[in-house]
């Protein structure tokens, strides 16, 4: 098998149906009309995306272009990719655009990056609407009393050096270490 069909087939395996279907669909919600099929194809120029988060966030984008090439159309992507980061979602989630528009490529990351999208949604109580993902963990603060605190520094970690008097002394494994001097 050659190395470019091996890497198609690595990336083909990462796609799964069932979060792109879920993703179609929370969009559509959204949106409030289907998207043709395939999925990929709804988006790929990055209208629809565009849209989506003018209904996120009134405004985040305000030229969408509908005409006028291959490079309006990676713009529309990229002002998309640039409102996600406004929006708030991190910029490791973030998909490159030759993902979204070349075909074949890493669409896994364009769905894992509408899962960021729709997670971060829970973070803005502005937005009422339809989430996507589960909603993320808040902090969990902890407050320990002094009392608590004390005892905890009485207690040997397994990381100390024992472990209730077993230690490693005596084991040898393997030959020792010889040093020539001289040479």
């Amino acid at each position: 098998m050659s190395l470019e069909r091996a890497v198609r087939a690595k990336i083909a395996a990462k796609r799964d149906p069932a979060l792109e279907k879920e993703a179609q669909e929370w969009i559509e919600s959204i949106l409030g009309r289907k998207l043709e099929d395939p999925f990929e194809d709804a988006i790929r120029d990055g209208q629809v995306l565009c849209e989506l988060m003018n209904k996120l966030k009134p405004g985040a984008i305000p030229k969408i272009n509908s005409s006028g090439g291959q490079f309006k159309m990676m713009e529309n992507i990229n002002n998309f990719q640039k409102a996600l980061k406004e929006y708030g979602v991190s910029d490791v989630d973030v998909f490159q655009t030759v993902d979204l528009w070349e075909k074949n490529k890493d669409f896994a990351s364009v769905v894992n990056c509408l899962f960021a999208l729709g997670r971060e949604t829970y973070r803005h109580p502005e937005w009422t609407g339809p989430k996507l993902g589960p909603k993320p963990a808040d902090e969990a603060k902890r407050d320990f009393s002094e009392e608590q605190l004390k005892a905890g520094q009485t207690i040997i970690g397994l990381q100390a050096g024992q472990n209730k008097g077993a230690s490693q002394a005596g084991q040898n494994m393997g030959a020792g270490r010889k040093i020539i001097l001289g040479k």
